[in-house]
């Protein structure tokens, strides 16, 4: 971590120490607030074949979402990217995923890239998914890394679906609780802030944050899914995967890998290729 990003972390910590004493509520709310803001927007330089790209672009919620369409078929994927990312560093998948002969569909969620916005939680992003599926036709392929992985699984359980979906799912967020714990080591927030936080969502959500949970959603897929974990993932543990493929749900199977952590995983030409055979 840079000393910039340890003040900052100091900062906050501090911040939030003192308003907990003031008001647990307020804490939580402003903790809420910037947990759903991402703190990194990724904007370099656009890799050559999303120079290629149709350059597509809708109103969401009050904001313009920019994404990127090649090889206009019906046989339609859509990749999704994680928390603080961008979907140019999917761009190895692209030129094999046409040559499967699918449309590819590539959009940065909102707050993050090229797309305007401040805020996202996974109903933002769930909303978006569904916005996307309504806006560009049915689309019935998936690839999805991280964030992006929970908030599809949460589209999908309430989108009429069958067996002849695919979803390649890679180091998904599998439990919103788990993100929050480690946000909450993190910042170093009490167990007080932690209860209002949590009454915040459910006020917010209709939801506690326990129901944001493939766990819990991957009862209702019924696409076919690949889903791969990296044992030495720190940011979505492979335990919380483990517990959904003890479930044995026929449409489920898992590839295990070690030493590529959260992020390489997507990058890397053998989970490419997996992908990609999959598909």
């Amino acid at each position: 971590m840079s000393l910039r990003k340890k003040v900052a972390v100091k900062y906050i910590r501090t911040k939030f120490k003192l308003l907990s004493a003031i008001s647990k509520r307020k804490t939580a709310e402003q903790a809420f607030q910037l947990f759903c803001t991402p703190q990194i927007r990724q904007k370099k330089e656009l890799p050559e074949i999303f120079k290629q790209a149709e350059r597509l672009q809708f109103q969401f919620q009050g904001n313009t979402m920019l994404g990127y369409r090649w090889n206009p078929s019906s046989k339609k994927i859509l990749i999704l990217h994680g928390f603080e990312s961008s979907v140019i560093y999917f761009d190895r998948y692209v030129k094999p995923l046409m040559q499967k002969g699918y449309e590819v569909l590539a959009f940065d969620a909102p707050a993050h890239g090229r797309s305007a916005g401040k805020n996202i939680n996974a109903v933002v992003y769930k909303e978006f998914i569904e916005a996307v599926m309504q806006q560009y036709g049915a689309i019935t392929s998936f690839i999805a890394h991280s964030f992006g992985g929970i908030a599809l699984c949460l589209a999908l359980e309430e989108c009429n679906h069958d067996e002849s979906y695919k979803v390649a799912l890679i180091a998904p967020a599998t439990e919103t609780a788990t993100s929050i714990d480690l946000y909450f080591n993190f910042l170093k927030l009490d167990t007080e802030v932690r209860k209002e936080f949590d009454k915040l969502i459910e006020e917010l959500s209709k939801h506690p944050p326990e129901w944001f949970s493939i766990r819990r959603a991957a009862a209702h897929i019924k696409a076919q899914v690949l889903w791969v974990h990296d044992e030495d993932d720190d940011l979505t543990p492979l335990a919380d995967a483990k517990k959904v493929q003890e479930k044995q749900y026929p449409n489920f199977q898992f590839m295990i890998t070690k030493g590529l952590g959260h992020r390489r995983i997507y990058r890397d030409s053998r989970i490419l290729k997996t992908v990609l055979d999959f598909l």
